[in-house]
Formats: C-alpha cells, structure tokens, sequence
C-alpha cells in the first residue's frame, strides 16, 4: 500500500509525475523490481454540493433530550470528477478549514467539520428551536465555498420538570430554631432532586435533595430572604425548573432563650447508673436571666420514663438494659426534645432534639446446659449428629455463642462440633469393645455482646457420650435357595447368571461373598455379589450346586450365612426350546443336601517301593523263560 507522506503537498505545475521504484523479495529468491508512475493533475475550483450549498440550507432534525457535545451534522468532502465537492457521508480532510461566519448560535463546529450540541444540552421542555448555521469551507490553496445547516431541535417525549406553583411567600409568626422545617416546595417530573441556587451560599437555610424540605441552619429571628430554587431530572441534569421562594420570619418583643448545645447526640453504656447526668443545658434569654427559664421533657413514654430534667441537667431516671427485646424493639436508642420556655407574653421556647444510643456491656459470662449427656450407637456413620450443646447467654443478642471442642478430634475423641450451632458430630471409628463413654470438654465464648472485642467472656463446660452397642447379626439373603436354568454362551464369554439380595445389621455394613462349594471346575465366579458363569466346550447339559458364603461385620465379630444355587446349564447345541433370560425358582422345599463318598487308597512309601522291585524281578524272570524256550 502505498500512501502519501503526512504534510506533503503535491503541486503539478512543478512536478506532474513521480517515478516510484518497488522491490519485492522472497526469502531464497532473486529480487524483483517494478516501476510504479505517479501522475499529478491540476486541481479544480472547490465547490458545495447541494442541499448543503442552496439558500435554504440542509435541514437536520433532532430531540431536545440529545445528549451534550452530541454530532449533530457532518460537512465532508466527496472526490467527483477531480472536483472537491461538499456534503453529508465522507471524512473531512486535514487541508481544509471550517469557519462559521455567524455566532448567534449555541451551536459548535470544529475543525473537522462537525456541528456539535451545545455543552448544558437544550432545553428539553421547550417548543420547537430551530438553529440556523452558515459555514465556510476553505482549502489550502484559497479556494473556498460556503453553505448552510439548519437545526431543528423537536420537543423530547419525555415529562420535563416543572413546578405547579414557581413563586411562593411564606411567614413564619415568631422566631424559628435550628434545624425546623419552614416550608417544602414540589416539582413533577422524573427523578427530582432540589438545590438552592442563590444565595450561592447559603447560611440560614438548607434544602432536602430528595424531598424539598426547607429548614433552618440556625435560631432566625426578624428576617427577610429570597432564595431561587432548581428542580432537575437526576439522570439528565439538563432538564431542570426553578422556583422563587420568599421567607419572611418575624420577630418578637420577648425572644426566645438562646441553648447551648443545640443539639444533644451521645452514646451511653447500659451500665450507667440512675441519677447520672448526661448533659447540662446552658440557656439565656433576652434579659441574660436564668430565673425565668422552664425545663421540660418530651417525647415518646419510653423516653420520658428513662431520662428526666432536674433544672437544666438531662439525668438518667431508670436502668438502661441493653439485654431486653423492648431495647432491641427501639433500635436501642431514646429520642427526646428538651423544651427551654422563658416567661412573659406571649411564652417564647426552644426546642432542644436529644438523642441518646445505649451501646452494650458484656456483664454475663456463658451458661452450660444441665445434664448434657448424649447416646449415640456405635454403628453410626461419619458425620452422623450425636446431639447439640445448647449453651445460653443472658447478653442480648440473646445467646450468640461460639463452640469448640477442647484438644480437637483424633482417634482418642473422635468428635467434631460445630462452631456455630454447637452440633456435635462424629468423625471417627467408634468401638463400645474398646471405650464405652467419652467425655468432652466444649468451650462456649459468647460474641457481639460489647464493643470492645477484647472483652469476651468464655466457659467450659462437660458434654458425656455414652456409645450403644448394636448387636451384630447374621446377613439374611432372600432366598436362601435357589434353581436357576441357563444356556450356555459362546467359549470366552462371561455371562452373569444371578444377583444375590442380602442384607446385614447393621444396614451400612460391607457384605463380602465367597463361593465355598461346587465350583470344582472354575466354572463360575463372583463379582460383587453377581454370579458369573464362563461358557466352556461341555456338549452334554450338567447341573452345578454351588454354595455361596456371605460376611458381615468386622473383625472379631464377623457372622457369616450360607446361599444354595443350583445351576442348570444346557449347553447350545442341546435342542431345548430358546432362553436368553435367567429362570429364578424358589424351593418351598428344605435344603435339599447331596452327599457323594469317594473311597481313595493311599498306600504307604514302602510298600510301593517293595511292589516295583517285585514288578521288575516278575518281568526278567518272564524273560529269561521266554528265551530259553524260544533257543529250544
């Protein structure tokens, strides 16, 4: 690919054509060159292409909700004929420049040719704002050409942000404290937030951004102010509305007494003693007198009921008990307001908010659970539950306790529990042969009970687990005899015959199965407690009895049963009618026992080595008499 160098200008009255020598080279090959021949023509007049170059302009149209700095139009270049020719679709070139010969507009075109959205956006809540914009395009060489764009800026389809009331005057009769709601103002509209636009600064009143709530920073009195309200869509800031609101509070002859602090917020443990004193209130009034100034309490009866005044001091009236669901149903915290009255006509008061938080003490240590002895039986299985340490705790929250087990699990104390929920579980081999009980030691700690972690109370406590023997009993096999005919595979083949249903005590134990009898030619075997037949040449049918062992248990205490089948194997040759499918027949009959008695003699060393050398002379003597008589 072959470019133009960047900043290079090509001017055909000095240079027309370039001679361009191209080489081109394979790894193990000769190299190659080519001639490639640059022609350079003379450029032509630029020009505008319609409808951008007519007297009316292009027209685009958008929505007023179009984002910031969004483009809105593109004047770009086209190469017609060798005429630069403008429009809307092709990227501008870096040799030409843009102006904009009217600045009447919120609108912005750069460099490149593009009409941006104003910065703030448009106003998405008015009517139909149309834009017109008059370009001039030049190049580098003084050719130019100009155009225009006019911007229609539609209504947006969503609901702008308005107020239903944008002036509002409001009076306040009397002197006001810090932090008391004068007035709230409203605006419809989607995700509405409140702000107060002037005075930049505000120093008397604040405003609720969710809410419009407008309170007081401080004790007004006899003042006058105007402040300028903004509504605007959180999502979309440009779409806002503003309100005037004109606060006028009035002053009074007597004024009201003037507290320090004004707000009362404090953290208090539950052990705090009755008759303490939480704060003092220092309180004036207009006559620098204290003789005149009122104390009283209110608030809900838990408050009242906890807390009184004595004078200007806040005292605590009963026990705090943090460790009581009434606490917990007030989010363990008082709300009060102390009111300051001073006499005269009329009666002026302040109001002074209380809120106290009671933080909890780790006063009680854990509890034990009476009589924690659990049975569980020695056959259990791993993670099986033996029983659950219920430990207590009289800190609220209300027996929030963690467990564990003292010395860990290992073979001597082969029990796990659970930190948490105090579970205990097994996780070890247990055997009432060798040890009948175990006796454990749990920890409980209690958590969450004071802020100070470090402060944690913890107890032992002595858990007994007594193992149950569980007798061991014979496996049981259904049935505990059984005919079964099959036919004969291929040579090679292995053909399952049975599967043997047998069950131990307990039902978890491994049962293994063995073929003790009747199995003289290895004709069968077991994989599991399937039996298995392997085919072999035999033409003739022949029945096999075949005893099956079963083991259950372990150790010193296995118990064993014994399973006949009698097997009827038909060869394939044999014409009996076709079974592919093993017959199962159940004797109602006993047992059935055959017995067969081999009589074998087995003589002793010496007398079969007295017998041969009797053989040998027998035969020689034979011989000899047989050559003489033949010589004769």
């Amino acid at each position: 690919q072959v470019t133009l160098r960047a900043g290079a200008e090509l001017d055909a009255r000095q240079v027309n054509q370039y001679t361009l020598i191209l080489r081109a080279a394979c790894p193990g090959e000769d190299a190659v060159e080519e001639r490639l021949f640059v022609r350079v023509t003379a450029g032509h007049v630029l020009r505008c292409d319609s409808p951008f170059a007519s007297a009316e302009g292009d027209v685009v149209q958008v929505l007023a909700d179009v984002a910031p700095r969004t483009p809105l139009y593109a004047v770009l270049p086209q190469s017609l004929g060798g005429l630069t020719v403008m429009g809307q679709g092709f990227p501008s070139p870096s040799f030409l420049q843009f102006r904009l010969r009217n600045h009447n507009t919120p609108l912005t075109l750069t460099r490149r040719g593009l009409v941006l959205a104003p910065d703030n956006g448009f106003d998405p809540c008015k009517d139909t704002q149309t834009f017109r914009l008059e370009i001039e395009v030049m190049d580098h060489q003084g050719h130019n050409c100009s155009g225009a764009v006019k911007v229609e800026v539609l209504p947006s389809r969503r609901p702008c942000i308005t107020f239903p009331e944008p002036h509002q005057a409001v009076t306040v009769t009397g002197a006001i404290g810090p932090w008391e709601v004068v007035t709230q103002v409203h605006a419809r509209g989607d995700n509405v937030r409140y702000a107060i636009l002037a005075p930049v600064a505000p120093v008397l009143f604040t405003i609720d951004e969710v809410t419009g709530e407008i309170r007081s920073t401080r004790q007004l009195e006899g003042i006058r102010a105007h402040l300028l309200i903004r509504a605007y869509n959180a999502l979309r800031p440009a779409d806002h509305a503003t309100a005037t609101v004109n606060i006028t509070v009035q002053g009074t002859d007597c004024q009201a007494p003037r507290c320090v602090p004004a707000i009362f917020v404090s953290q208090v443990p539950e052990t705090v003693s009755p008759g303490s004193t939480l704060v003092t209130l220092r309180c004036t009034d207009s006559t620098s007198s204290d003789g005149c100034l009122h104390y009283a309490l209110e608030g809900p009866p838990s408050s009242r009921s906890h807390f009184c005044m004595e004078g200007p001091r806040l005292k605590v009236n009963t026990t705090l008990d943090y460790d009581s669901e009434a606490m917990a149903a007030l989010g363990f915290q008082f709300t009060a307001t102390i009111v300051v009255t001073v006499g005269g006509q009329p009666l002026q008061s302040t109001r002074v908010p209380v809120l106290v938080t009671v933080t909890p003490v780790n006063e009680f240590r854990p509890a034990c659970p009476s009589g924690a002895t659990f049975t569980v039986p020695e056959t259990a299985a791993f993670g099986s539950v033996v029983g659950r340490v219920a430990g207590t705790d009289s800190d609220y929250p209300l027996d929030s306790l963690e467990y564990s087990l003292e010395g860990g699990s290992g073979p001597a104390q082969p029990f796990s529990i659970d930190r948490r929920t105090g579970e205990i579980r097994v996780v070890g081999s247990l055997e009432s042969q060798q040890q009948k009980n175990y006796r454990l030691v749990v920890r409980l700690t209690d958590t969450h009970n004071d802020l100070d972690l470090r402060k944690r109370q913890s107890r032992l406590c002595d858990v007994s687990v007594r193992l149950q023997a569980v007798p061991d009993q014979l496996p049981v096999c259904i049935p505990e005899v059984q005919e079964l005919r099959i036919t004969a595979g291929s040579p090679g083949s292995r053909q399952p015959v049975t599967r043997l249903v047998c069950r131990s005590s307990p039902d978890s134990a491994v049962l293994t199965y063995t073929i003790v009898g009747g199995n003289e030619d290895g004709r069968f075997r077991l994989e599991g407690n399937t039996l298995v037949y392997l085919p072999s040449d035999r033409a003739e049918p022949h029945p096999f009895v075949l005893l099956v062992e079963v083991w259950g248990g372990s150790g010193a205490r296995r118990r064993s049963s014994v399973v006949a089948l009698v097997v009827h194997v038909t060869p394939r040759s044999t014409p009996v009618p076709p079974s592919t499918t093993t017959q199962h027949t159940t004797l109602q009959k006993e047992p059935l026992v055959v017995m067969q008695t081999e009589t074998v003699w087995h003589p002793s060393a010496w007398f079969v080595a007295v017998l041969t050398v009797s053989g040998a002379l027998l035969l020689a003597t034979l011989g000899c008499m047989a050559r003489s008589l033949l010589c004769r």
